[in-house]
């Protein structure tokens, strides 16, 4: 079907819960996507970093097809080898005891809500159940998901929302004491809050948390979703700033385009979700978890994540060597790199960046952000690099 066709029949037959660009994309590689007319675009947005290593992935499409013609799926109620080979890895490159495979970053975060209380339940009884989270915060749009989610724009329609959340201030350090009452469970960040704006945890607010928690018994939730899988250069987040949290949740780009969310828990939570206390019926597909293989086989060689690194470093410093009146600033890290503009609207600037043939997201009010894809080549770069200059040239 051509464009027209598409848009008639997505009216015709889908929910209108999302405004889309008027685009149609019909194939891509590494960084670059092609439309139904052909049209091709550098994608600086990996489908909102979930296309990890590219689109089309020689590798990876391998490792999929290949399991798609061994094992779609079986219950879990059997063993299958992708996700117990998936388990093992990931537990050693996050330094976590065990993992639970579901399907999505808010599932995962639904998942490590229910492990926080339950520990805490199990341990101290009732009344000591609220999850603390941090202004700013996306953590996915299932209820309680949602409802950790400190921002008010997202608290809208759905009421009544779930009891048992607390928001307190990034960054500021006498806000989280005061926070971390007796009620409190559990406490979970973004280590780069991604969809607020770009906005890195201070390292010193982050040893703050680490030992409030530990003092108190306060479990630390570290939200991995987009940060996670070599986004910011580290394995995780949470290992750049130099601490262990209790608890991970991860999905994104863990799948390199396919469905996958994961909870990683350290050796004090491993066994809190005991047998029938959480399940998933689609979590530990055998291909979705051959695809995550995939996916860190390509981004544990040699060299990937320095790689990561260099090419942020890359694309951040060319933009501050515009000086461009509209650029406020460039902050972030490694493939995770947020614009903030001045007297611009972010929204309008995607769309006309894709008009030009570039694949841009926002983040928050004012904020361009940037997630290519972490396999994206030097002239990929230099060609995206090079529309988004002569846009604010233009402004």
């Amino acid at each position: 079907m051509d464009l027209t066709q598409l848009k008639i029949q997505d009216k015709e037959s889908v929910m209108q819960t999302y405004g889309r660009y008027d685009i149609a994309f019909a194939s891509g590689k590494n960084a670059r996507l092609f439309d139904t007319a052909g049209k091709e675009y550098i994608d600086f947005g990996s489908g909102i970093g979930v296309v990890s290593v590219g689109h089309s992935n020689d590798d990876w499409s391998a490792a999929v097809c290949r399991q798609a013609s061994t094992l779609a799926h079986v219950s879990n109620l059997y063993y299958t080898e992708p996700y117990v080979r998936l388990a093992s890895r990931l537990t050693e490159l996050s330094g976590m005891s065990a993992a639970f495979f579901g399907n999505s970053g808010a599932e995962a975060n639904e998942g490590a809500i229910k492990l926080a209380r339950k520990y805490s339940r199990d341990k101290y009884g009732d009344g000591r159940s609220v999850v603390v989270t941090l202004l700013q915060s996306f953590h996915g749009r299932t209820m309680a998901a949602l409802t950790a989610t400190g921002q008010s724009s997202f608290h809208q329609h759905f009421f009544p929302f779930l009891e048992g959340f607390r928001y307190s201030e990034p960054n500021d350090e006498v806000a989280l004491a005061d926070a971390l009452t007796e009620d409190v469970c559990a406490v979970m960040v973004e280590g780069i809050q991604g969809e607020g704006g770009v906005l890195p945890l201070t390292q010193s607010y982050v040893d703050l948390l680490m030992k409030l928690a530990k003092e108190k018994d306060i479990l630390v939730i570290f939200d991995e979703v987009q940060t996670g899988n070599g986004r910011t250069g580290e394995m995780f987040s949470y290992q750049g700033l130099g601490v262990k949290p209790n608890i991970v949740t991860t999905a994104k780009g863990l799948g390199g385009g396919l469905p996958i969310g994961a909870i990683l828990a350290d050796e004090l939570c491993r066994d809190v979700l005991s047998a029938g206390t959480h399940g998933s019926t689609f979590g530990a597909n055998p291909i979705c978890c051959a695809g995550a293989l995939a996916v860190l086989d390509i981004i544990t060689a040699p060299g990937f994540l320095a790689e990561v690194i260099r090419k942020g470093a890359k694309i951040r410093r060319e933009i501050e060597s515009w000086n461009a009146p509209a650029v406020a600033e460039a902050r972030g890290k490694g493939l995770m790199l947020g614009i903030r503009l001045n007297d611009a609207s972010p929204k309008e600037a995607a769309a006309q960046l894709l008009a030009q043939g570039l694949v841009v997201l926002t983040a928050g009010a004012d904020v361009l952000r940037l997630l290519p894809p972490l396999t994206i080549t030097d002239e990929e770069i230099d060609q995206g690099l090079a529309i988004l200059k002569r846009w604010f040239a233009a402004l």
